[in-house]
């Protein structure tokens, strides 16, 4: 009968935890409103600048908040993918989820961090960072890399697709993250911001 007991308890437990974070879940959702729908992948992409990458998509969040996780338009759902650099923009391609595609004009940043909401690798090129514009707001998608070594080559090869920051001008306000992207050859982070591979900060 004890055992019945807490076998019954148990279950109700993990039931309850598990109605919080779905009620949590739709919270955030309604809080995130005011980001668009996603841009429609090309009905035709160009040839791939670079080898595409197989790894996983972790998330995405607002840019500069590593941990504030974005969850509308199914950008809150970890999937396998692979992320391809075309002269169109990046595709990430995830496995049974919606495609992500993030055309070239939108991109202000690609680099890499040591996690992402859901994820913290340690290493500072853990995660493979994508920063760029939805709309007004400015986002920042993960991926980890299976080859972290292709992922150095794609990120070289895919910096000719970042974005001048001065063709945007709605400005964004970028918190300030524990664990900033950090761009390719040798450009610095100051303090939380951002920096991008033109030497702006986001």
């Amino acid at each position: 009968m004890d055992r019945a007991l807490w076998t019954l308890g148990l279950v109700a437990f993990i039931a309850l935890m598990a109605g919080l974070l779905l009620l949590g879940w739709r919270h955030r959702a309604g809080r995130q409103v005011d980001i668009p729908a996603l841009p429609e992948v090309p009905a035709t992409l160009g040839a791939d600048l670079v080898e595409p990458l197989a790894g996983v998509y972790v998330a995405t969040t607002r840019s500069g908040s590593w941990q504030d996780r974005v969850v509308v338009h199914t950008l809150g759902r970890r999937a396998a993918a692979e992320v391809r650099a075309v002269p169109e923009g990046v595709l990430i391609d995830r496995v049974g989820e919606t495609p992500v595609f993030i055309p070239a004009a939108s991109i202000t940043m690609i680099g890499t961090a040591p996690g992402i909401a859901g994820k913290v690798i340690g290493q500072p090129d853990g995660i493979l960072v994508i920063s760029w514009r939805l709309g007004s707001r400015l986002l920042d998608s993960g991926i980890r890399a299976e080859d972290r070594d292709l992922q150095q080559d794609w990120i070289a090869a895919a910096r000719g697709l970042v974005s001048d920051a001065g063709d945007f001008d709605t400005p964004i306000d970028t918190p300030t993250t524990d664990a900033p992207a950090t761009a390719p050859e040798g450009t610095e982070d100051q303090g939380g911001s951002s920096t991008r591979t033109d030497g702006a900060t986001a």
